[in-house]
């Protein structure tokens, strides 16, 4: 069950993430996997920060900073 609300929760991350990004993200399904993947980025920067996710909602900011955070990776490597 974890693993389910985990790829929920990084799919809605990276929907929020193309929304926040605008003109930046790549596609639907392509954000979706990005928000998966800045859902790792995102739980790292936190931890290096000191901060920690409470619920639900926590993981989903931390996913969707995470996100934020690989799209402008990926845009700024994409254009240059």
């Amino acid at each position: 069950m974890n693993l389910i609300l985990f790829l929920i929760i990084g799919g809605v991350a990276g929907w929020l993430a193309g929304l926040i990004m605008k003109g930046r993200g790549f596609g639907v399904l392509a954000n979706i996997g990005i928000g998966i993947v800045g859902s790792f980025l995102g739980g790292f920067v936190f931890r290096l920060l000191g901060l920690a996710a409470q619920g639900a909602v926590g993981e989903l900011v931390t996913a969707t900073v995470g996100a934020v955070l690989l799209l402008a990776i990926v845009s700024a490597i994409k254009k240059g």
